[in-house]
């Protein structure tokens, strides 16, 4: 969250603890203001904002302005102030992952059972996949490279093909433009081309792989899960070392995360 400024007169000296009260006092007021905007289902005024928060009207301003840069809050054309989309998104992306995680811990576990690979759930985050939950153990055979927050290239990632599948010619290049589609072993795929038809496999087969593409030795096999709308939400995936790595334990993962889509309410059309 874009932090509101706090003005000092010139010559004035804070000490730490001080800078940090005045920031907390701050914050405080932010979240008074957006909890006086979600009340009200129109937008309200500078003059009524102040009111109801209890703040003077150029505090009110000077923290709004600060707000509306990052989007939390939206200024109308009247001069009226309301909730911003910014808030909407993060609403979104938590819900959405509360919900894929509680969803898919049982099938998470019963998959680790059946497989004893680790077992990953990963989101997309901008030109990345985030790494949120993950079911494994010792007899795994490998040791787990990234942790839960880490994150990874789409490119690179079986989950991360998942979510390039989605995407038109259009995006794929503008996504490739911005990474430069770096690799990271000889294995990895670093041209738009080879790109395009790694992707049209992916949506020919319904489900992904990574050979050795973000790790030496490592192989992952990821099938999509889409919410309540259709929309790719989340990749289920399994790492396992490379000599390990068994084609039947396709139909599994994808019978796992159909099993998770239906959970958040995903019906698939049937022809």
């Amino acid at each position: 969250m874009t932090r509101p400024s706090v003005k000092l007169s010139p010559g004035d000296q804070v000490s730490q603890t001080e800078s940090s009260g005045i920031a907390i006092q701050v914050l405080e007021r932010a979240m008074r203001l957006l909890d006086a905007l979600a009340a009200q289902p129109d937008p309200i005024s500078l003059k009524d904002l102040s009111l109801a928060t209890g703040l003077h009207p150029s505090t009110a301003h000077r923290i709004l302005h600060d707000l509306v840069h990052g989007r939390f809050v939206e200024r109308v054309d009247s001069g009226m102030y309301q909730l911003g989309m910014r808030l909407l998104e993060l609403g979104s992306l938590v819900k959405g992952r509360l919900d894929v995680r509680e969803a898919s811990i049982a099938a998470m576990r019963n998959l680790h059972r059946l497989t004893r690979q680790t077992i990953n759930l990963s989101v997309q985050q901008g030109d990345e996949i985030v790494y949120i939950d993950r079911a494994w153990s010792e007899r795994s055979g490998m040791q787990v490279v990234r942790a839960i927050g880490g994150r990874a290239p789409l490119h690179l990632t079986s989950t991360g093909k998942l979510f390039l599948s989605t995407v038109d010619s259009r995006q794929l290049r503008s996504y490739a433009m911005r990474t430069g589609l770096a690799g990271n072993t000889r294995n990895s795929i670093t041209s738009v081309d080879a790109l395009e038809q790694e992707l049209a496999k992916v949506k020919r087969l319904g489900y992904a792989r990574d050979n050795e593409e973000l790790e030496p030795g490592v192989c992952c096999i990821a099938a999509g899960i889409c919410d309540d709308s259709g929309k790719v939400v989340a990749g289920l995936s399994i790492s396992s070392p490379a000599s390990r790595m068994q084609d039947e334990w396709v139909d599994l993962l994808v019978q796992a995360a159909d099993s998770i889509s239906a959970a958040l309410g995903y019906e698939p059309e049937h022809n």
